[in-house]
């Protein structure tokens, strides 16, 4: 079942999740800088599975149903978490909801495209959407423990925004793809 490489990280990073749940129940600035790495090693298996499984013609249908679904739980998992401890202001509840219904619009597109065999490749501008949101999730994750100039919260929210628009613009740019197989 796991038995591929890229497999295996793609259920590694679902198996994070649980840690990071756990590291950010903690909340002490030492445990915020641990949910920021655990996120990040999670994002580093998202980036990772995907050059193995390329590379090494890996390529399965369980990762391509799987790969998705991981990185959806750990971003979704993050932003609920986030918002249900205050760690992003209520203006920034509208980037995380825009971004978490474009997840939700776009699984289902491929779900309906996938009984026609049909895919759609991910986008370059997808591929900047999802670095930017993962940068921004990392800022967050560290808050106001990181003070350098500016809180890494303000410039989190920042680019959570911007990854919101990139969300947006490619989550239109999928539908408009995908609207002749309907």
């Amino acid at each position: 079942m796991f038995s591929t490489t890229a497999n295996m990280l793609t259920f590694v990073r679902i198996l994070l999740i649980p840690v990071l749940v756990l590291s950010f129940y903690m909340g002490t600035p030492q445990w915020r800088f641990a949910a920021a790495a655990i996120f990040i090693v999670g994002c580093i298996t998202d980036y990772l599975d995907g050059y193995v499984a390329r590379t090494y013609s890996q390529i399965s249908r369980l990762g391509q149903f799987l790969d998705p679904m991981a990185d959806k739980l750990l971003v979704a998992t993050t932003l609920f978490l986030m918002a249900g401890f205050d760690r992003i202001s209520r203006y920034s509840f509208i980037p995380a909801i825009i971004i978490l219904s474009r997840e939700i619009l776009i699984s289902g597109l491929r779900e309906h495209l996938s009984n026609f065999r049909v895919t759609i490749a991910v986008s370059q501008l997808a591929k900047w959407k999802t670095g930017i949101q993962m940068l921004a999730i990392c800022l967050l994750l560290v808050g106001d423990t990181a003070e350098i100039v500016t809180p890494a919260r303000y410039v989190g929210e920042v680019m959570l925004w911007c990854a919101a628009v990139l969300t947006i613009i490619t989550g239109f740019d999928y539908v408009k793809s995908s609207i002749r197989h309907f």
